[in-house]
């Protein structure tokens, strides 16, 4: 290793060398040993360090310090990992180690990600007053054609507002939602930004399917969102089959977000969920109702299920939904749980840690047997695969909508703690005979 340059007396030098310093009353190189000798008191040195009390030096590692400094503290010397005795090497497998590594990075980043993101919020784009409340009011053909075109209009107006502000990119994306043959039950332009949009005929469909999406998700970047419930509407067969609502009823975390590790927003989202979902039931009482809940957007499904009264709530892409297993969200409904096999959140730890004012992660695995929801077949798609036509998660999932998919199977550690698992949505196979819920050919 190269020589440092002296510093001078009593100083702390720019070197980084790991060596000890050479000052002559034995100051300290800048870096991460000390000299046996260091911390000396002198004037500023010669290469701009600063005299007076030296700074602790931060605890070296003993591997990195010669043998002669070891032998002087009294220390046995340092020996590589493959010679020491068996019984003295750090056990532990990998796996662990990494997990391990991958909550404190998750930690680390909440800690110091948090104050950012809030500093660097840029402010609400103004848009006006929605016309109608945010929910679906009534389902007569009639009344649906007053509130889409109600809907329209505060959609342009909201345009027109943001391109007065500056936001070129939210008034085309405004614009493009304004065109005729889009049709919102719902919208409000402010703090953000929230939407339903409805795909089919919502006044007659026997089977209705709400997207609650995950992270990412808002107005300036709805062409996603759209193009999914497209690709679910058209696999339901489309025409009076089958409507899809897509519910964009929150602000979506970033996924990479210090918010998207905790289910803050999903806390906050949960009420306006179940309102939503009441008056969807309230207005179609006789329809089958499932909620698709994506990523981050499970979270929101499973803060909510317990008062959801649907027939389906189905998971994909879970990160995991803050509860040990699908018996544990108290609903009513069939709790179904979707995987692809090259999505990368499957590799996020399953854990739960408290903090002071949160606690990070969702905790179980929902596709895990333990868990106990019914699985179905996700093919080998990742994080945003799900809803493309043609995918095997997508014809899946409208399966389970048409209420035509038997259980793939139950986690055998929860169908012995819990049997049935909730697994026949109760309510409406009293209804409708033709349900099949979980475990029910």
């Amino acid at each position: 290793m190269a020589r440092p340059r002296p510093c001078g007396p009593g100083s702390i030098g720019r070197g980084t060398s790991r060596q000890p310093g050479r000052g002559r009353t034995g100051g300290a190189v800048a870096g991460r040993g000390a000299g046996p000798r260091g911390g000396g008191v002198g004037a500023p040195g010669r290469d701009g360090g600063f005299g007076g009390e030296a700074l602790p030096a931060a605890r070296p590692r003993s591997s990195d310090l010669p043998d002669a400094w070891l032998r002087r503290a009294g220390l046995p010397a340092a020996r590589p990992r493959a010679e020491r005795p068996r019984a003295e090497r750090p056990r532990g497998g990998r796996a662990r180690g990494t997990l391990l590594r991958g909550v404190l990075a998750a930690v680390v980043a909440a800690a110091v990600a948090l104050p950012v993101a809030a500093a660097a919020r840029p402010a609400a784009v103004p848009a006006p007053v929605p016309a109608a409340p945010f929910d679906v009011g009534a389902a007569t053909p009639t009344a649906l054609a007053q509130r889409y075109a109600a809907n329209r209009d505060g959609i342009r107006a909201a345009a027109r507002m943001a391109a007065a502000h500056g936001d070129r990119r939210r008034a085309e994306s405004l614009r493009a939602m304004a065109a005729p043959g889009r049709h919102f039950v719902s919208f409000d332009g402010r703090d953000g930004g929230r939407s339903a949009e409805v795909f089919g005929d919502l006044a007659h469909a026997g089977r209705i399917a709400v997207l609650v999406p995950g992270s990412d998700t808002g107005l300036d970047s709805y062409g996603r969102f759209r193009a999914g419930a497209e690709a679910l509407h058209g696999e339901l067969g489309g025409g009076e089959e089958g409507a899809v609502v897509a519910w964009l009823g929150y602000a979506t975390p970033s996924t990479v977000g210090p918010e998207s590790l905790t289910a803050d927003r999903a806390e906050a989202a949960a009420p306006r969920l179940r309102d939503f979902v009441r008056s969807l039931t309230a207005a179609r009482p006789g329809a089958r109702i499932s909620l698709l809940c994506h990523s981050y957007g499970s979270v929101v499904c499973g803060r909510a299920a317990a008062e959801l009264r649907v027939a389906d709530i189905v998971l994909y892409a879970s990160p995991g939904v803050g509860a040990g297993s699908a018996a544990g969200l108290d609903a009513s409904a069939t709790v179904w749980a979707g995987r692809g096999a090259a999505d990368w959140v499957g590799k996020v730890p399953h854990v739960r840690i408290p903090l002071l004012v949160t606690t990070l992660g969702f905790g179980t695995d929902p596709v895990s047997p333990d868990f106990g929801a019914c699985t179905f077949a996700a093919g080998p798609g990742g994080h945003s695969d799900y809803l493309t036509p043609g995918s095997v998660p997508l014809r899946s999932m409208a399966r389970i909508v048409r209420g035509e998919a038997a259980c793939a199977g139950v986690g055998a550690a929860a169908a012995a703690a819990h049997p049935g698992i909730r697994c026949q949505a109760a309510p409406y196979a009293a209804a409708r005979p033709a349900l099949r819920g979980c475990g029910h050919a």
